[in-house]
């Protein structure tokens, strides 16, 4: 079941995410900090209804941010479509102990089916440039791979920009 998070929840994403940030370290992928994705965000996200659970037996597995606003980084980036009617993807994260299940999978249908609903002409996200996992993912999903960004908060190595035209 996926559904708009809760601030109440907020705990429970946490860990979720630092138990993402672990497992993504222990393969020698350093793309989340302790600092990124923070408390503060995901509020801003509740607050927003922009941010999404995955329950599986009322147990939090997922998360996955879909927001009509363009961070900053992005404005300079070539699009395959115009600046309008896009939805970005953020802080897509599985608990560790979950991950390679299908769940990834299904958040991001729900977002993509999320973005044709509601009439978005396009569904754009970046990744680690030194997360191949999560490329081939975004790659395999018809995803096609545009300019790099840096968030140098986060590390020295670059985001790839992905964009999904609907």
């Amino acid at each position: 079941m996926i559904e708009l998070a809760k601030i109440s929840e907020i705990p429970d994403i946490l860990d979720l995410t630092n138990s993402c940030r672990l497992l993504m370290e222990s393969n020698g992928i350093f793309q989340w900090t302790t600092e990124y994705p923070s408390k503060k965000q995901f509020i801003t996200d509740v607050e927003r209804k922009e941010l999404y659970v995955s329950k599986e037996n009322r147990k939090l597995i997922g998360c996955i941010v879909l927001s009509v606003l363009m961070d900053k980084e992005y404005q300079n980036v070539k699009w395959l479509t115009e600046n309008e009617a896009n939805l970005y993807i953020h802080r897509l994260g599985v608990h560790a102990t979950y991950q390679g299940k299908g769940f990834a999978q299904k958040l991001m249908d729900f977002a993509e089916n999320y973005a044709r609903t509601n009439n978005f002409t396009s569904v754009r996200l970046d990744t680690f440039s030194q997360n191949k996992r999560n490329q081939y993912f975004y790659k395999k999903r018809g995803y096609q791979k545009l300019e790099d960004i840096y968030y140098p908060n986060q590390s020295e190595h670059p985001f790839h920009c992905y964009e999904l035209v609907l």
